[in-house]
């Protein structure tokens, strides 16, 4: 299962977050996107759980919890949207 997690702190590493996933399951995966521009962190992040059931279990006890003074928002992730190419500004 792949859960979204929003409001990270820009701090957050891809192991403080899989030590605090890993507590409901086996994480396979930790995924932060960071700006193309500048290379920071853009504050939310995916993780992939190994079962649904460790998943649910993830995204029921950490939605709304605290991590590193930030609210976390968390749930199932949804298929990335196709959006049209862009032209460059023409």
């Amino acid at each position: 299962m792949k859960i979204y997690v929003g409001n990270l702190p820009f701090s957050a590493t891809e192991s403080e977050i899989r030590e605090h996933f890993s507590q409901y399951g086996e994480v396979t995966d930790v995924s932060l996107p960071t700006d193309r521009e500048t290379g920071r962190p853009r504050g939310f992040g995916f993780v992939e759980m190994s079962d649904d059931d460790a998943g649910k279990e993830a995204i029921r006890e950490s939605d709304g919890k605290e991590f590193s003074g930030r609210q976390l928002r968390v749930n199932e992730a949804r298929p990335r949207e196709e959006r049209p190419r862009s032209r460059g500004g023409w």
